[in-house]
């Protein structure tokens, strides 16, 4: 079984993201992670654009991918969400990478964009290592 195969297996636990929402993880690295969502009916609101909770929903499962692969397990304790653009793709991807990595916390930046490169949100990340 393959790293990216132990990760994808793990986070199946997640159900509200990968089953509910439809959250791929695509790729994984040290601290970093790349996590993708095919746009649909469910995902969109009233105006008929996407819901900004889904759009925090991607970027908060790729920072959770990136931070929680066997290594103990970190949570949220900050985020700042900034809605840049909006969707004009049909997929959205997220990507976390680690910025700064300390004794008990972490702090990464997210970028969502959709498929046609537009960026759509930043976010940024304090974690907390808990275990």
């Amino acid at each position: 079984m393959t790293e990216l195969e132990r990760v994808r297996n793990f986070f199946e636990g997640d159900v509200f993201a990968t089953s509910a929402t439809g959250i791929v993880i695509e790729e994984i690295g040290d601290k970093f992670a790349k996590c993708t969502l095919k746009l649909d009916s469910r995902h969109k609101n009233a105006a008929n654009q996407v819901m900004g909770g889904v759009i925090f929903t991607l970027a908060d499962f790729a920072f959770a991918v990136s931070t929680n692969r066997g290594q103990g397990i970190t949570v949220t304790i900050s985020s700042n969400i900034s809605f840049i653009g909006t969707v004009k793709g049909d997929t959205l991807i997220a990507t976390s990478k680690l910025l700064k990595d300390g004794k008990r916390s972490c702090f990464y930046e997210i970028s969502v964009t959709d498929d046609l490169g537009n960026l759509v949100a930043v976010v940024s990340t304090v974690g907390t290592h808990v275990g």
